[in-house]
């Protein structure tokens, strides 16, 4: 860790480590080489950007909204708890879009680069698929949403809601809970800018909603800094709901609104 010098504000590093937890829940690893970007590259820097400058911007004790966000009432289901692969119309129409959850704005978020992590050891590349934004097996369809909180732009959620039929949704869970226990003291990761380190993987308490849901954090490392990823992923049916968000201040593990999953899993149902 570099020792702070005096042309080095005593945010600067901060904000960088934001920026660089941004990429990574926004699954831009690899995306930064040189040549010219493309419009989903360029606003994909812009969230990360706006990510960083959050996290100078002052917060409540907790780093929650003063108000629990909560469902909009009245929100109905498309029938996917049938198992059938969504198709991409159903898909865009389930997402969450804005007033479904109060307190948040929905924009629309790129879709990934195509170059994306890749785990060192074969038991943890589940990890690394979702924190590329592309859950093993691959989704028929996908759509990718950015949620965004009503206080200084908190909670900031990724959401990318992937279509893979009963068998293949099912899969997906399994195979991120066998990561989750044998990728339990970390793990590296290449195909980025720079080789990424995780040091700890770990389960959290689920949001039990739709057919089955499960939590679970990665700790990044940021030249010593620590950098909690904590995802939530809903099966309902066939489809699977994967939201994630990232602590850009310190240590602790960030909360995800329960609302969020919520709402998404009724407009499933």
């Amino acid at each position: 860790m570099r020792t702070r010098t005096a042309d080095m504000p005593v945010m600067s590093r901060r904000v960088i480590l934001a920026a660089t937890a941004a990429a990574l829940a926004l699954g831009l690893t690899g995306a930064c080489g040189g040549g010219e970007q493309s419009d989903g590259e360029t606003s994909r820097k812009d969230a990360a950007a706006k990510a960083a400058a959050t996290a100078t911007a002052p917060a409540t004790p907790t780093g929650e909204p003063s108000e629990e966000p909560s469902p909009r009432p009245g929100l109905t289901g498309i029938g996917a708890s049938d198992g059938r692969v969504l198709g991409q119309d159903e898909l865009d129409r389930a997402v969450l879009t804005e007033g479904d959850v109060s307190g948040f704005t929905v924009e629309r978020m790129a879709a990934p680069p195509p170059r994306g992590e890749t785990a060192g050891k074969a038991e943890c590349l589940p990890l690394t698929a979702v924190i590329n934004g592309k859950p093993e097996p691959l989704g028929k369809a996908v759509v990718y949403r950015q949620l965004v909180g009503s206080r200084n732009g908190r909670p900031a959620v990724s959401e990318f809601l992937t279509a893979h039929g009963g068998q293949g949704a099912g899969t997906v869970l399994s195979r991120l809970r066998t990561a989750v226990t044998a990728c339990a003291d970390g793990f590296t990761a290449t195909g980025g800018d720079s080789p990424s380190k995780y040091t700890g993987v770990k389960l959290l308490p689920p949001v039990e909603v739709g057919d089955d849901a499960l939590a679970y954090q990665v700790t990044g490392d940021f030249e010593g800094e620590p950098v909690p990823l904590v995802f939530h992923v809903v099966r309902v049916g066939g489809t699977v709901a994967t939201f994630y968000t990232a602590n850009l201040e310190d240590a602790r593990t960030p909360r995800m609104p329960a609302a969020l999953l919520q709402a998404q899993a009724t407009k499933l149902k």
